[in-house]
């Protein structure tokens, strides 16, 4: 990304800001409950849409490190992660991680194709991060 850690991650670790990125097509347009800043053990509800129905999730953080890890976890057990490195003082290297290793039935999400579904919101993630650093 051309941008700083510390600007990058101030995006993503904001829950409120989750619908901008949202490459999955799957994060409402709805008001997010939580704090603007996550920190380790931060509870946070995003409304959700999978096949037509809306639903709300609440998240809880399972690792944080300012500028650097923000991590959640589902109610269903699997997480999101995102690790950012400073390249320079004006880049940053984003990787963003979709772990159901933790979901309670992992077999489950590849049965129902999310594993590869949510591999392909990820790179529309990384494609909207990038362009609000462009």
């Amino acid at each position: 990304m051309n941008a700083p850690a510390a600007d990058v991650f101030a995006l993503v670790s904001n829950p409120h800001r989750h619908p901008e990125l949202d490459g999955s097509g799957t994060v409402r347009d709805t008001p997010v409950s939580g704090p603007e800043t996550l920190t380790r053990g931060a509870r946070f509800s995003v409304g959700m849409k999978q096949f037509g129905v809306p639903y709300k999730i609440t998240s809880t953080v399972t690792d944080f490190e300012p500028d650097r890890v923000v991590e959640w976890q589902h109610p269903m057990g699997h997480r999101w992660r995102w690790e950012l490195e400073s390249t320079s003082p004006t880049t940053t290297a984003v990787t963003e991680t979709f772990d159901y290793s933790t979901l309670r039935v992992p077999k489950v999400m590849e049965l129902l194709g999310y594993d590869k579904k949510n591999g392909k919101g990820i790179e529309g993630t990384l494609r909207a991060l990038a362009a609000r650093f462009a």
